[in-house]
């Protein structure tokens, strides 16, 4: 039986653990079809015969720390940004934890430096999993999650 969809405002600190990001706080956006993280720097790589890539991160005023995460590539397709250009990005697939829900997620790889967010939560990444109230904030609280609720459909 599938669980209820918990209810997240549009902003929302999420956690991504397999990147080693202990929090990061994400503007939830249902027009945004995929999800995009902010990267400094990202170079491209092969281990065991398969496209990696490396990346820099700060995540925030909040953790003012350089992070630097690996995660295997699983596509390279084009993205048009909020100002209509198309460029193509890299996409990885990382566990994202909001709300004590954990979910296997894919984002692309891109420079938001200008943005107010250094993450974007698209709609593809709350599938079965989250409804969005647009008028409220932070209903999953400033915390990072401690307890994990799993049996939600992994996305496909």
């Amino acid at each position: 039986m599938a669980l209820p969809k918990k209810m997240i405002g549009w902003r929302e600190w999420v956690s991504l653990p397999g990147l080693q990001i202990p929090a990061i706080m994400v503007k939830v956006d249902t027009g945004a079809r995929t999800s995009a993280l902010h990267v400094d720097d990202q170079w491209q790589f092969v281990e065991q015969g398969e496209p990696w890539v490396g990346f820099k991160i700060v995540t925030g005023p909040q953790f003012p720390d350089v992070i630097e995460a690996h995660a295997k590539i699983v596509d390279r397709r084009g993205v048009r940004d909020s100002g209509g250009k198309m460029s193509e990005r890299v996409f990885i697939r990382t566990p994202l934890v909001l709300g004590g829900i954990e979910a296997e997620v894919e984002m692309n790889l891109c420079h938001r430096g200008k943005m107010a967010f250094p993450m974007l939560l698209g709609r593809t990444a709350m599938r079965k999993r989250f409804t969005v109230d647009p008028v409220k904030s932070f209903l999953c609280g400033r915390e990072m999650p401690t307890t994990v609720q799993h049996g939600i459909e992994e996305e496909k």
